[in-house]
């Protein structure tokens, strides 16, 4: 190449070099493009997360926006929030806090995502074997309580615990005499327009108030909504030493304004409408405990029902049970609804003295038997509180059986009398042993004890008098919480059953162990049994020998139930027992049966004198012997 030639190559290229330079972008077209390229890609995500998001936002349910939430960018994730919210979304996101209430009695734990009441401790009372205080129930999947209805924006449905609520604290504590409130607010987008819960607990009480305010709700809130809808849920955890028995207690109880306080069957699964009487109140009732939530006007009865359920594979859950109540709701700028929550024992003078009928929870007998447990057993039990639990048994045995001596008195000389006529009674049964009219003989042997003055029917009466004291004992016993955990010579709980031995297999009727208190009431009632027969009316069980088979066999039918029963209800049987003996000792000792039969003798030589009923009773009897040979015949 010649020296021409490289001077061209070389003009042509400092041209070239000269142009690239003078034609480069400056630094502000290097920022417009690539504003420009920020803003192509930022399209093409946002069509992407668009695409993502018109599933949720067409098909949207409570959950499903948050679920997805990491895929989605800040502003479309909002966006799908407020299509499927609309005035709540600004709720929707948030963190859940627990915040407390709390007095010397409970402490209630409260979550801001729904604003429900998630644990409660009983400072007071504790689970069997642990010392800390007894958690009546603490959140889980079967744990719950809001509030559903209906949003006029997109006429589906709202559930307040799919939101966050602002609490007004993170811990309240009580103070002596006082009273303090917890507040939490469910906002809306609206301003002035918010759903708020007001919970307030008073010193030394067991009941938690808890208000429902809807305040400027009445265009959020569909207008054909009349009736807000409560759900609550409980989980019973096992707090007893025998979760069998647990089972047998736990049910919901409720009581309607007019037909008063009914209960949920506690041994099977029941699902009851209440829809036959607006609700005054509804109560979770474990065995010593209860969680009741209390209208201070009325639930509606519309759409109100409660469901109980368990699965007895589980050990450390009792049950579950399931409720939904009905809130009326008249769409007005602000209306509360006001109910109260107790949370406590299951105390009979605990829940008298609110006078809301919550103590007919309490099983103390039906009718008129109920009365001996409310006005002598329960008072009595309260009386000596600082007792032992054994002891006071004891007391309360004595005062009964005193009570009860009158009847004994008159029963021992009801079978006194019959013991001392048994020399004429065998002459008549000797006098009748061939002759086949026993009729005849039936007649002869009352005639006999009328005019002795004696009536083989009132030994038996005053026995029955004692019934309805078993029966009301029977029914309370078991569910006495005063009973709970106190323990007593070799059992730890009188509330239950004392296990000596366990077999490790269930034997059908009776159990899988051996309750030593069972077994005391058994052995004094077989001996009570053979004094009765043997020493008291021998002549009866010579009359009747299938009766003293029967006799001895009530005993052992007994033990089968009480093996399984209260041990503070054998112990108490056993105790009477005892004292029937030595008061039978010394009637024994006292009474002298030569002179009851002196009487009766003197009684026989006097004129007879019927009433016109036993005249009737003879003449009709006379007629059929008279009848019975025409018929042979």
């Amino acid at each position: 190449m010649d020296k021409k030639s490289l001077i061209g190559l070389g003009l042509i290229a400092v041209i070239l070099i000269g142009w690239l330079y003078i034609s480069q972008p400056t630094k502000e077209q290097i920022a417009r493009n690539k504003q420009i390229k920020d803003s192509i890609a930022l399209a093409t995500k946002n069509a992407e997360d668009l695409a993502q998001a018109k599933p949720l936002i067409q098909n949207a349910n409570n959950d499903s926006v948050v679920a997805q939430a990491p895929v989605l960018s800040d502003s479309l994730k909002q966006l799908a929030l407020s299509s499927q919210y609309k005035d709540f979304a600004v709720s929707a996101n948030g963190k859940e806090e627990i915040v407390t209430i709390e007095n010397q009695n409970i402490k209630a734990y409260i979550s801001t995502k729904g604003g429900n009441v998630q644990k409660v401790e009983l400072k007071n009372y504790h689970r069997y074997g642990k010392t800390e205080p007894l958690i009546l129930f603490e959140k889980s999947d079967s744990t719950y309580q809001h509030l559903q209805f209906n949003a006029f924006a997109t006429n589906t449905s709202i559930e307040t615990d799919s939101f966050y609520f602002k609490a007004s604290a993170t811990a309240i504590k009580v103070t002596k005499g006082n009273a303090e409130t917890l507040i939490l607010k469910l906002e809306t987008s609206k301003p002035g327009s918010y759903i708020e819960y007001a919970y307030t607990l008073k010193d030394d009480d067991y009941m938690l108030d808890y208000d429902v305010k809807f305040e400027g709700m009445q265009d959020i809130i569909s207008p054909k909504t009349k009736l807000i809808t409560l759900h609550w849920a409980q989980e019973f955890p096992s707090q007893e030493k025998h979760i069998v028995k647990e089972r047998e207690a736990a049910t919901a109880y409720y009581k309607q304004v007019k037909e008063g306080v009914d209960y949920t069957n506690p041994r099977k699964h029941e699902e009851k409408m209440l829809n036959e009487d607006n609700i005054k109140w509804l109560s979770f009732k474990q065995q010593f405990f209860n969680s009741t939530l209390i209208a201070n006007t009325e639930f509606s009865k519309e759409n109100s029902a409660v469901k109980t359920s368990e699965d007895i594979e589980v050990k450390t859950i009792v049950k579950t049970i399931a409720a939904r109540l009905s809130i009326p709701y008249n769409h007005t700028a602000s209306e509360k609804f006001g109910m109260k929550y107790y949370f406590g024992p299951t105390h009979y003078n605990t829940l008298k003295k609110y006078d809301l009928d919550l103590e007919d929870m309490i099983p103390t007998g039906f009718s008129v038997f109920s009365y001996i447990n409310k006005w002598m057993v329960i008072p009595l039990l309260n009386s000596f509180d600082g007792l032992n639990a054994g002891i006071i048994i004891l007391i309360l045995t004595l005062i009964l059986k005193t009570i009860l001596f009158p009847i004994a008195y008159k029963t021992y000389m009801s079978s006194s009398k019959m013991r001392v006529l048994k020399p004429e009674v065998d002459e008549i049964n000797a006098k009748y042993a061939d002759n086949a009219d026993p009729m005849k003989k039936q007649q002869e042997s009352m005639s006999l004890y009328r005019r002795a003055g004696a009536n083989p029917l009132s030994g038996c009466l005053p026995m029955l008098l004692q019934f309805p004291i078993l029966i009301a004992l029977f029914a309370f016993i078991p569910a006495s919480i005063e009973l709970r955990q106190k323990g007593f010579l070799w059992t730890d709980d009188l509330s239950t059953y004392d296990s000596i031995y366990n077999f490790g297999f269930n034997v059908w009727g009776f159990g899988d162990h051996i309750s030593l208190f069972a077994m005391l009431m058994f052995v004094s009632t077989i001996i009570y049994t053979w004094m009765n027969q043997a020493l008291l009316q021998p002549q009866q069980t010579n009359q009747m020998p299938g009766m003293k088979y029967m006799m001895y066999l009530m005993p052992v039918i007994f033990l089968a139930v009480m093996n399984s029963y209260a041990a503070g209800l054998s112990w108490y049987y056993f105790l009477a027992n005892i004292i029937t003996f030595l008061q039978t000792w010394i009637m024994k000792k006292v009474i002298d049966d030569g002179k009851i039969r002196d009487t009766l003798l003197a009684n026989m030589k006097k004129p007879e004198k019927k009433s016109g009923f036993q005249a009737r009773l003879e003449e009709m009897a006379k007629q059929r012997q008279v009848q019975a040979p025409a018929k042979k015949k």
